[in-house]
C-alpha cells in the first residue's frame, strides 16, 4: 500500500541470480522445499536494500508468476518491482524487474518510486499482466500515484515497459490496485480484465477500470461513492464481478458487484464487522482481506480477526464464503491452534484451487504470526505458517510451519512499522499443490535492517 502520501488508520530487464544466496539463518521445513526466488538487485543510496516484500502470485497451468517490490523506502515505495516466474509448479525459477517503470532503472521509467504490485493472466489473450502504483514525489510532474500495468506474452519470463491504466492526478492518490482477468470461455466477458484501487486523496473513494484487449487499453468504469481499502476482485464463471474491500477504518468487510464487465458497479453492503488486536512488535499489519474463488464460483475470503479470543487478545484468520456475492456464511476460524494458545496470526494469503468444486474446494492459507503475543521488538519471534482443507473448509489439516524464528528487526523498517508486506499470496498449480510464496528475513551484520543497509538481507522465497 503506498503509504508515502498517506494514511494507515492502524498505525531494468536484469535477470537474477539466486541460486547463490547464502544459506538461512531461519528455518525452513523441509516438507515445504522453499528457496530464494527474487532479490533486491538495487543499489540506490535512499532505500533500504537486499529487500524485496509485499508478494502476489497467480497461477495459471503449471505457471505462477510472482510480483513483489523490491529496494523498500522508509517513507513508502519502493526501487521497483521484480518478478519471479516459474513454469513447472515451483520446480525453478525465472526471475528479474519489470522494466521501466522507475528513475532507478536502465532505461529509466517515468517515476521515481513503484509499489503494490498485483498479477494475473488473461487467457483469451495468453497474456500476464502485473498492476503496481508508479509514484511521483519530486519534481514539477502531478505529485501521486498512478496505476500501471505491465505485460508479458511469452509466458511471464519477459516484460513490456507499463501502459497507464490511471493517471496521477492532482488531488488524487491513488492505492492498492489488484488486478484479475475473465478466464471462463462460456462467460459473457471472457477475456476482460479488471482493475480495482481506491483514491485516498478523495476519502479512499473507490475506483476501478476495464479492458477487453489484453490489458493494452483501459477505460474507467462507473463506480459508487464508497470510501473502501485493500480490494480484492474475482470473477464468477458467469462473468459476475466480485470486488471485496475493507471500509478505510478497517471495521468492517464490504462487497460491490458489476454484472455488465466491469462497465458500473452496485452499492456497497457490508458483509460483517471486522474486530482486530493490534500486532505485536510494531509490525505494520492490518486486517485487509485475501479473497479466492473456486471452480464453481464460490468466493472465499480470509483476513485476521480477535472475535473468537477473550479479550480480543491476539488474532485468529477466518474466513466466510458466498456462493453469490450477496449472502454470506457465518464467519469462521480457521482452527490453527486453540482460542486459549498465546498465538498471534497474521497477514493471510488464501489460496484456492480453481480447479476444484465446492465440496471438495482445496484451500490453503499462508500467514504470518507470533507463538507468543505478549512480545517486544526485541523478543518477537515471527514465524510463516500454511494450513489447508481439502474440502471447502468443513475439516483442516495441521499446521505447517515454512519459515521461523525471523525477527521483526530484519526486516525493512517504514513510518508506519516492519514491513514484510500489506499482503501475501498462495496459489495452486497444476499440480493441484498449493504453492505459498513468502518475504524471508534473515539477520543482518547489526541485528537491524534498517540501521544495516545495504545489508539487510530479505528475499522472495517459493
Amino acid at each position: 500500500m503506498n503509504k508515502l502520501f498517506s494514511h494507515h488508520p492502524r498505525r531494468f530487464g536484469l535477470t537474477l541470480a539466486v541460486a547463490g544466496v547464502a544459506a538461512l539463518v531461519v528455518s525452513l521445513a523441509a516438507s515445504a522445499a522453499l528457496g530464494p526466488i527474487l532479490v533486491d538487485p538495487f543499489t540506490n543510496p535512499d532505500s533500504q536494500h537486499k529487500t524485496v516484500v509485499e508478494p502476489d502470485t497467480y497461477s495459471a497451468g503449471s505457471t505462477i508468476v510472482a510480483v513483489a517490490q523490491m529496494g523498500q523506502f522508509t517513507d513508502e515505495g519502493a526501487s521497483g518491482i521484480g518478478f519471479a516466474t516459474t513454469t513447472n509448479n515451483a520446480g525453478s525459477w525465472t526471475s528479474g524487474v519489470l522494466p521501466a517503470i522507475t528513475q532507478y532503472q536502465n532505461p529509466a521509467g517515468p517515476y521515481d518510486r513503484a509499489t503494490d504490485a498485483s498479477v494475473a493472466f488473461d487467457a483469451r489473450h495468453n497474456v500476464w499482466i502485473a498492476a503496481s502504483l508508479g509514484l511521483r514525489v519530486s519534481g514539477t510532474t502531478p505529485k501521486g500515484a498512478a496505476v500501471i500495468a505491465s505485460r508479458s506474452t511469452n509466458g511471464g519470463l519477459a516484460w513490456t515497459p507499463p501502459v497507464t491504466i490511471a493517471a496521477a492526478g492532482a488531488g488524487q492518490n491513488f492505492e492498492k490496485p489488484w488486478i484479475v482477468c475473465d478466464d471462463t470461455p462460456t462467460s459473457p466477458f471472457y477475456g476482460s480484465c479488471y482493475a480495482v484501487f481506491d483514491d485516498h486523496g478523495n476519502g479512499n473513494a473507490f475506483k476501478a477500470a476495464y479492458s477487453r484487449d489484453g490489458g493494452l487499453s483501459w477505460t474507467l468504469a462507473t463506480t459508487p461513492n464508497v470510501g473502501v481499502i485493500g480490494v480484492q476482485p474475482v470473477v464468477q464463471p458467469s462473468g459476475k464481478l466480485i470486488v471485496i474491500f475493507d471500509n478505510p477504518s478497517e471495521t468492517a468487510l464490504g462487497v460491490i458487484t458489476s454484472g455488465n464487465g466491469g462497465v458500473s458497479y452496485g452499492s456497497a453492503t457490508t458483509i460483517t464487522s471486522i474486530t482486530a488486536a493490534v500486532d505485536p512488535g510494531n509490525i505494520r499489519s492490518s486486517p485487509l482481506p485475501s479473497a479466492e474463488i473456486d471452480a464453481t464460483g464460490k468466493v472465499f475470503v480470509a483476513w485476521e480477526d480477535c472475535r473468537f479470543r477473550i479479550g480480543c487478545t491476539s488474532n485468529d484468520i477466518v474466513y466466510t464464503t458466498s456462493t453469490n456475492g450477496t449472502t454470506w456464511t457465518a464467519v469462521q476460524r480457521v482452527p490453527i491452534d486453540p482460542v486459549t494458545s498465546s498465538v498471534d496470526h497474521l497477514t493471510p494469503g488464501m489460496g484456492v484451487d480453481k480447479l476444484s468444486t465446492t465440496a471438495g474446494a482445496r484451500i490453503a492459507v499462508t500467514y504470518y504470526y507470533f507463538p507468543n503475543v505478549s512480545c517486544t521488538i526485541t523478543t518477537c519471534q515471527l514465524d510463516v505458517g500454511l494450513i489447508t482443507s481439502s474440502n471447502g473448509g468443513s475439516t483442516w489439516g495441521v499446521a505447517t510451519p515454512l519459515a521461523t524464528n525471523m525477527k521483526t528487526r530484519w526486516l525493512p523498517f517504514t513510518n508506519t512499522g516492519y514491513m514484510f508486506g500489506d499482503y501475501i499470496s498462495t496459489s495452486y498449480g497444476s499440480d493441484g499443490l498449493p504453492h505459498p510464496v513468502i518475504v524471508v528475513a534473515k539477520a543482518p551484520p547489526t541485528g537491524d535492517c534498517a540501521s544495516s543497509t545495504p545489508n539487510c538481507d530479505v528475499a522472495l522465497y517459493g
